[in-house]
């Protein structure tokens, strides 16, 4: 299985998989939107627990990806700290090298996050025995638009992902 180490979240890592709001007041603000081609924006508090997923001894199994096509996702840690994994839209995990795309990384409570459309995302878990709660902003009907992949089935291991 491979190992990859959670990282800070910040702005220039996450630009790959999407934005981090910033202040009304910052230049850059407005320069990304969100974007519903099926205009069925939604709001509503989720929650994923530490049993949801696998854990070694030195982190959590990231074993499935998921994706939206249509949309973008908006997400707000709550109340714990919690890790998050994405890879970009366009890596193809059939084939050589599609897990090395995957990265980690930290999230603290209130820390803010945006998905671009298909980006690949698993989570965020929690990182202790308290559920982690989300703010999160999809389209409604994200289940008729939740592609997945597999990691075992597809490339034969899940990936640890350590946060130190």
């Amino acid at each position: 299985m491979a190992s990859l180490v959670a990282e800070p979240l910040t702005a220039s890592a996450w630009e790959p998989f999407g934005w981090l709001p910033v202040d009304d007041t910052d230049p850059t603000d407005g320069a990304h939107t969100l974007q519903f081609e099926w205009a069925d924006p939604h709001l509503n508090v989720i929650a994923h627990a530490a049993d949801e997923v696998a854990h070694t001894e030195h982190g959590l199994v990231c074993a499935r990806m998921y994706r939206h096509d249509t949309h973008t996702q908006a997400l707000t840690s709550l109340n714990c700290d919690a890790v998050v994994a994405v890879a970009p839209a366009a890596v193809d995990f059939s084939r050589p090298g599609g897990v090395a795309m995957i990265r980690a990384f930290v999230l603290h409570p209130l820390d803010t996050l945006v998905l671009h459309q298909g980006t690949w995302h698993w989570g965020p878990f929690p990182l202790g025995d308290e559920p982690v709660r989300l703010l999160n902003v999809q389209g409604l009907r994200y289940t008729e638009d939740n592609a997945s992949v597999d990691l075992v089935a597809t490339v034969g291991a899940g990936v640890e992902v350590v946060v130190s």
